[in-house]
């Protein structure tokens, strides 16, 4: 009897290891959230709130995230022919200042702030940009006079009830890289990004105006199809080689709707029944933007749950992964169903846990992004709970652009240490080139590469300056660090002896 139980006890051991056995964490993982401002989805709460009120919104969503080791804030700073920023070819945004046109008090930089905030906070800051979409709605009375409506109606098609851009014009393609060219040449941005609205999501029995444009635009014997989709390739085009001209080590990535075409209409689909497709619908050919080198990442919208017949989760991501080429290849996740949805398999608190393990599974996938922000914020805090305990314990390093130059190899030289105030002041000559500053615990002998495990901080870095507070290393005597570039790569680390 006293060796059954024995046995009993030890096999009951090993199986609450296995249970509470911590998953393996990586060192570099995109971790991404959705911040929308059209219709004031996720902030701010509302435009006719003091600066400061939004200030501090902002900061709550930083700050939860930052909480779940994310390291990337995707924010919509263009809605619908408006900007969160003082432009040359936009109004303010009503979602921001309550009033379209209106300026914030000052003309504060609301979105200088934003970017380096959260820059401080370790964040990687994607510009988040719809193109296309003119207005939200049919009621053009509250648009600016500068508002594109007003100023080029010639470029504006209505369909059902918006009205677009025109994608077929000439002028408007340029009017678009324009945009995108003042943001990058303008802010300290990370990257420019855009969503899946192209061509507009078909609506039954309406028909989009753009024949005359086809005649006028199109090539000999190119059909309707193929020209909507070659006018969105030449603005992705375009748009890459401008931001690379302007900031090569400012990303281009693109999120489209989930699935790319149904095996149905084409063998090389996926084993879905969409009701409608990137390819066929949206005239967005994802597929060519890779082969042709002309995006950083793709964050396909795969809101669905795992095994949701019509469109399985997990079908659709091994799909992306089997097609996916020349670009990193992140997972967008429809936090926003969680306990919100017709389909039960969002009441399980393991839904979205379980869709960033098969995420991490899987060949070639290399992140997650939330829709929304809101989403985890509010509601649902064991599914929060758990996604930090299982999946995002630590800290993790957003991944390299797949077009990025060839690694780094500079070399770094620490100038002198002050220390005051609780803060270990730490001066360099040549950090220019650099965003952060990584810190590591480290014995007496240096490594080659340090794990994400012996991350004690990631500081970014002031006018070749490195403050690092006295608090978050204890009683250390000696650290490593490393530092990140603009392009996201590591350096090779150094020894700093903090008693000298």
């Amino acid at each position: 009897m006293i060796k059954k139980t024995t046995l009993l006890l030890l096999v009951l051991s090993f199986a609450s290891c296995s249970v509470f056995k911590p998953i393996p964490q990586p060192k570099t993982e995109f971790r991404g959230v959705w911040v929308a401002t059209v219709v004031n989805i996720d902030w701010p709460k509302n435009g006719f709130n003091p600066i400061a009120e939004q200030k501090k919104d902002f900061l709550k969503i930083l700050d939860f995230y930052d909480g779940l080791n994310f390291n990337a804030v995707i924010v919509q700073i263009r809605t619908a022919g408006d900007a969160f920023y003082k432009s040359n070819y936009a109004p303010w945004s009503r979602f921001l200042t309550g009033k379209e046109g209106s300026s914030p008090i000052g003309e504060f930089d609301i979105l200088e702030w934003m970017i380096n905030e959260s820059h401080n906070r370790g964040f990687e800051f994607h510009a988040w940009l719809n193109p296309y979409r003119t207005t939200f709605d049919l009621n053009t009375d509250i648009l600016s006079p500068i508002h594109d409506f007003n100023l080029h109606p010639e470029w504006m098609l209505k369909y059902g009830k918006k009205y677009y851009y025109n994608p077929g014009l000439p002028e408007v393609r340029k009017r678009l890289v324009a945009i995108m060219d003042e943001v990058v040449t303008r802010y300290d941005i990370d990257a420019i990004h855009f969503d899946d609205y192209f061509y507009p999501y078909k609506i039954k029995n309406e028909v989009f105006q753009d024949s005359l444009s086809y005649r006028y635009h199109s090539l000999p014997s190119q059909s309707l199809e193929d020209w909507r989709r070659s006018n969105v390739d030449s603005l992705v085009m375009n748009i890459h080689k401008t931001i690379k001209l302007r900031k090569p080590w400012v990303q281009f990535g693109i999120s489209p709707f989930g699935v790319w075409k149904n095996i149905s209409t084409d063998p090389k689909g996926s084993d879905t029944k969409a009701g409608q497709t990137t390819y066929e619908d949206l005239y967005a050919d994802p597929l060519t933007w890779m082969a042709n080198g002309w995006i950083d990442y793709l964050t396909p919208q795969v809101y669905w749950s795992m095994d949701l017949p019509i469109a399985s989760h997990s079908i659709i991501v091994d799909w992306w992964s089997k097609n996916s080429s020349n670009t990193n290849l992140y997972i967008g996740n429809g936090a926003y169903k969680i306990r919100n949805n017709s389909d039960k398999a969002w009441e399980n608190k393991k839904e979205l846990p379980n869709q960033l393990k098969l995420a991490r599974n899987t060949k070639l996938v290399k992140g997650n992004v939330f829709f929304s922000a809101k989403s985890l914020m509010k509601n649902n805090p064991d599914v929060v709970e758990y996604i930090k305990k299982k999946y995002y314990k630590t800290k993790a390093l957003p991944p390299i652009s797949l077009l990025a130059p060839v690694a780094r190899n500079e070399y770094v030289q620490l100038d002198s240490i002050s220390k005051e105030r609780g803060i270990i002041r730490l001066n360099f000559n040549n950090l220019d080139e650099n965003r952060y500053a990584l810190v590591y615990a480290t014995k007496r002998k240096k490594k080659s590469e340090y794990p994400i495990k012996k991350l004690i901080s990631k500081l970014p870095i002031r006018e070749n300056k490195i403050y690092l507070p006295t608090s978050i290393i204890e009683n250390k005597k000696q650290i490593a660090l490393t530092f990140i570039n603009k392009f996201g790569q590591e350096s090779a680390p150094i020894l700093i002896h903090l008693n000298q």
